[in-house]
């Protein structure tokens, strides 16, 4: 068995205090075996509302944050899962980055998909959405990880093709964003998407009172097996192939389906 880590943290406009965040939170989760620490979208630089500095702060993959971020996994000896403002070549906007980083350097990427145009949200006003590309993957213990970011989790699509791709995990980085309704539209997501693609799904949010907080990690018949409440903690859980495995034999909902994913036509491939 392998035990992963949910960090929840709200992240500030204060990149290396973001770091000492995170340094404190991967010492903690390491502490109780986590080999793999999820933390929250925009790790690296968060202010709110978005404003200029969004572009000012981006850095690019393997620059300051990542290199920060893989001295804290090579110390404590874990992947770390994190939200990266990353900078983008489209003009006054960056990109919605999370980044898998262990002592040999990225492991994993995925761009946000589906931007927060929702809710009286315009997340598109300042990034860009990411390519739809082969999903990257990273193995510990023989489990197999993928990438997801906030609200991506709307669209059951994405999570489909990471457990098309062999994820037997999917981590979910975000900020869900505060509002009627949304801690149970939080909860019932990540349920869903491990439910109906018998994996485990592993969220990390911001607390309030920007996010709802309630970070977790839900098994792959939908039972939450660890999770924080509203402050900033960690929950670590405990998972295996042979639990997915398992499940797959007596629910064999993937190999049964009748529908596979494609995008949609006039988008990228």
């Amino acid at each position: 068995m392998t035990a992963v880590a949910v960090a929840q943290f709200a992240p500030t406009a204060d990149t290396a205090a973001n770091l000492r965040a995170i340094e404190e939170l991967v010492e903690r989760s390491a502490a109780r075996g986590a080999r793999v620490v999820l933390f929250p979208e925009y790790s690296s630089y968060f202010v709110h509302p978005f404003d200029d500095t969004l572009t000012a702060h981006a850095e690019d993959i393997g620059g300051p944050f990542t290199q920060g971020i893989g001295r804290i996994a090579a110390a404590q000896k874990v992947v770390i899962v994190a939200g990266l403002l990353e900078r983008s070549p489209a003009a006054g906007h960056v990109r919605n980055t999370v980044i898998a980083v262990n002592a040999d350097g990225v492991r994993a990427t995925y761009r946000k998909l589906h931007l927060y145009d929702a809710f009286g949200q315009r997340e598109s006003d300042w990034v860009e959405a990411g390519e739809i590309a082969e999903p990257e993957t990273f193995e510990v213990d023989g489990l197999r990880f993928a990438l997801m970011t906030c609200y991506d989790l709307r669209f059951p699509e994405v999570a489909r093709r990471l457990a098309d791709a062999g994820a037997h995990v999917v981590l979910v980085a975000a900020e869900w964003v505060r509002g009627p309704l949304k801690e149970q539209h939080w909860r019932t997501l990540l349920h869903a998407r491990a439910i109906e693609n018998t994996l485990y799904v592993a969220g990390a949010d911001h607390p309030p009172p920007l996010g709802v907080g309630a970070s977790m990690i839900v098994d792959p018949q939908g039972v939450e097996i660890a999770g924080v409440g509203t402050g900033t903690d960690i929950a670590v859980g405990w998972l295996d192939v042979d639990t997915v495995e398992r499940i797959r034999l007596v629910n064999p909902a993937l190999a049964l389906r009748r529908f596979g994913v494609q995008p949609l036509d006039g988008l990228n491939a």
